[in-house]
Formats: C-alpha cells, sequence, structure tokens
C-alpha cells in the first residue's frame, strides 16, 4: 500500500476533540495538551461554552480554540468540520449521537475518529457515508480506544511476526483490572437490545461489499466456543464485543494475514468458575437488555460522563495475548498498558489523532480500521506512550 503524508487540505485548525467537557473527552485533551507538538493547532468542541472555557482555563492554554457545536444542530457540525483537519469524538453511544458528526466530516473530506463498541453503528455509517468519504479523501476511522487497538494491532503485529503465506489462525485472549467505562456499557446495553437491526445491517453491508467487489482474501470468526489454554493457564470466554469483527475487516484487506485468516476473541479466567460465571453473566445481561425499563435502570447502574478516580486508574492495567499460527509456525504475542477504560483509551485515541495529523501513513479513504489507517505508524506512537507491543517466545 502506497505511503503518503497525512492530509494536506488548508485548514484553521489541526485536530478538534469534540466532547472535550467529558471524562474520556477530558483525559483525551489532557493527554493532547501535554504530548502533542507546540505547532499542533487544536480545537475543543462541545454544547455548553462555559464548560469549554473551564477546561482552556485549567490547562492553562490560551491559544485553543473552543467551538460551540451539537449533535442536534447540524449546521454547527458542519462549521466545525470545515475548520479542522481531524474530528475526535467521545460523544456516544454513537447509535444515538454519532451520525450527524460523521455526515459532516465525510462531506467535508475531514478525518473522523471516535471510540465505538458499537457494530451496527459502524456497518450503518459504512452505508450511508462511505461512498462520500472516498469521494472527498475523508479518513472515517472507528474504534479508536480499547475498542479496539489493542486487538487490531495486536494481531497485525502478530501475523507480521509469523510471516506465513498458507492459512492463518488467530486469537485474542483479553485480562484487565480495570473499571468499565460508562460509554462501553451504554453502548454494550444498546447493541444487546437491538439484535434483528444489527443483523440487519451485517447483512446490507455484507450485499454492499460483494457488489464492490469484496475483499482480498477470506477472513472469518472461530467457532464461538470456550475452551483452555494451557501455554497461559487461562480458561477462554468468547467474547460479544466489536474486536473481532475490526481485526477481520483488517484481515481483509491487508497484506500479511495468509491466504485465509480465522479469528477467535476471548476473555481469559483462571478458573472454570470465572468462564462459567461471566457466560452466565453476559446472558443475563442480554436478556436484560431486552426489557426497557430493566435496560433504563441497568443504565443507571454505571452513569455516562464519570469515571475512577486517578487514584483507581493508576492501579489498572490490561493485557491481550495474541497467538497466530500458520506454515507451520507459531508466534505468541501480547499488548499490554494501563487503565484500559479511560487512561488508555485516551492515549490511544490521542496518538491516534497525532499519527493521521502527524506522521507518513498509508494513502486510504473512506472507512478504514485502526490497521489500515495507520499500522506501523501507530503501532511505534504506542510503544512510545508506554503502551508495549512484545513477542513472548
Amino acid at each position: 500500500m502506497e505511503s503518503t503524508p497525512g492530509p494536506t487540505r488548508e485548514r484553521e485548525l489541526d485536530v478538534v476533540v469534540f466532547g472535550a467537557t467529558g471524562f474520556t473527552g477530558g483525559l483525551t485533551v489532557d493527554y493532547l495538551a501535554e504530548h502533542a507538538p507546540a505547532e499542533l493547532r487544536l480545537g475543543l468542541a462541545g454544547r455548553n461554552l462555559g464548560k469549554l472555557e473551564a477546561v482552556k482555563a485549567r490547562l492553562g492554554r490560551d491559544d485553543l480554540e473552543l467551538i460551540q457545536a451539537d449533535v442536534d444542530d447540524p449546521a454547527s457540525l458542519t462549521a466545525l468540520a470545515e475548520r479542522t483537519r481531524i474530528v475526535v469524538t467521545t460523544v456516544g453511544p454513537y447509535l444515538e449521537y454519532g451520525e450527524p458528526l460523521v455526515a459532516a466530516c465525510a462531506a467535508a473530506g475531514t478525518d473522523y475518529l471516535d471510540l465505538t463498541g458499537e457494530p451496527e453503528f459502524v456497518d450503518r455509517i459504512y452505508l450511508a457515508h462511505h461512498e462520500t468519504a472516498k469521494r472527498t479523501g475523508a479518513r472515517l476511522v472507528h474504534a479508536c480506544g480499547f475498542d479496539s487497538i489493542p486487538h487490531d494491532l495486536g494481531v497485525l503485529f502478530a501475523v507480521k511476526a509469523l510471516d506465513a503465506t498458507g492459512p492463518v489462525t488467530a486469537r485474542g485472549v483479553v485480562r484487565s483490572n480495570g473499571t468499565l467505562s460508562g460509554g462501553t456499557f451504554h453502548s454494550a446495553l444498546t447493541q444487546f437490545s437491538r439484535a434483528r437491526p444489527m443483523a440487519q445491517a451485517v447483512k446490507e453491508r455484507a450485499g454492499v461489499e460483494k457488489a464492490a467487489g469484496g475483499a482480498v482474501r477470506r477472513a472469518h470468526g472461530a467457532a464461538p466456543t470456550p475452551l483452555r489454554d494451557g501455554k497461559l493457564g487461562y480458561w477462554l470466554l468468547p467474547l460479544p464485543t466489536i474486536d473481532p469483527m475490526i481485526v477481520l475487516r483488517s484481515a481483509r484487506v491487508l497484506p500479511g494475514y495468509g491466504s485465509e485468516f480465522t479469528y477467535g476473541h476471548y476473555a481469559g479466567t483462571k478458573t472454570l468458575r470465572y468462564a462459567a460465571g461471566g457466560t452466565v453473566a453476559v446472558a443475563g445481561l442480554m436478556a436484560a437488555a431486552q426489557v426497557p425499563p430493566l435496560r433504563r435502570w441497568l443504565g443507571t447502574k454505571i452513569p455516562q460522563g464519570t469515571g475512577p478516580s486517578e487514584k483507581r486508574r493508576e492501579k489498572s492495567w490490561f493485557t491481550v495475548d495474541l497467538r497466530a499460527e500458520g506454515d507451520g509456525r507459531v508466534v505468541n504475542a501480547r499488548v499490554a498498558g494501563p487503565d484500559p477504560g479511560y487512561t488508555g483509551t485516551a492515549i490511544m485515541l490521542a496518538e491516534s489523532a497525532l499519527c493521521l495529523a502527524l506522521d507518513d501513513v498509508p494513502a486510504t479513504t473512506g472507512q478504514v480500521t485502526t490497521a489500515v489507517a495507520m499500522g506501523q505508524p501507530l503501532i511505534d506512537r504506542l510503544e512510545a506512550a508506554g503502551i508495549t507491543f512484545t513477542v513472548t517466545d
């Protein structure tokens, strides 16, 4: 894939964070204010100008541009998109609030990054805005946080180390002691309640992609069966998240994933009792999400826009263990980092924005994954930021 510098569009700003007054948005802005080069032109956007002023004052940065914008005001989103090269948004659930901003960015040729973990949202955005973004040169990059960077880039890292030409089988095993983010929890509740619309979006997207010529290679998910990994010493519980869908989309278009690719995605638990308990808990949550009063009640248990203390986040961590097999060889690798739901996610989102803004990255347009849009340059950035990628054997 040809490499080219980031967008050369002349804009007033380089990166704008939409949702800068929220918890994760605030952490993202804090990181950018500390780590972005001085010449990066950074803006903050949100509904409440007074709250934006408070963020600006807290950071002590008079150079930050403040932009009032609201998802219910399309004109404000158009004005936002037309002023900057890249928009970063932490405003979810994205299925409820996300599309107007994507539409504005796609029309303006502005790169768009989010933290969504909602497969239906990603598929519907592809159907509605992929072709527009291809025409205008915009890159629409979803899942730029813990969903799904450690998994997407971790598999890319592992299959590059494997360097197989025949069929490749891979799996990812995630473990963490971090607190579940409110945004992730609310997005999961929404998705669990929309099984039929989600399946319809998958079907519609598959039809459009097939008509457009299909993929470079076959890539499909492994059977969702619990199993034991003797090397790791964990029971593996299949995870119904967006991560395997992102990994498989990268595998269908990038070189290095073998002639055919299979991926399984799991949570790792030390005992069978925890694995069984996790299965029951997920099934119960999915069932409860079908009942609107129960879904609303569950939503009050982990509010959006709030998060754990800095002290709690400092004690949190994540690991994703990858195993890739092909051509008679096996590569075991690990991605590891800090608190996944908040600190780590803010690092990943901010570094993704900096990568698109500043680095030589593949020439892509339309809806693309982090591995396709940024790949090795983003891995390099994340390693410099303290998120490690290592071969473990």
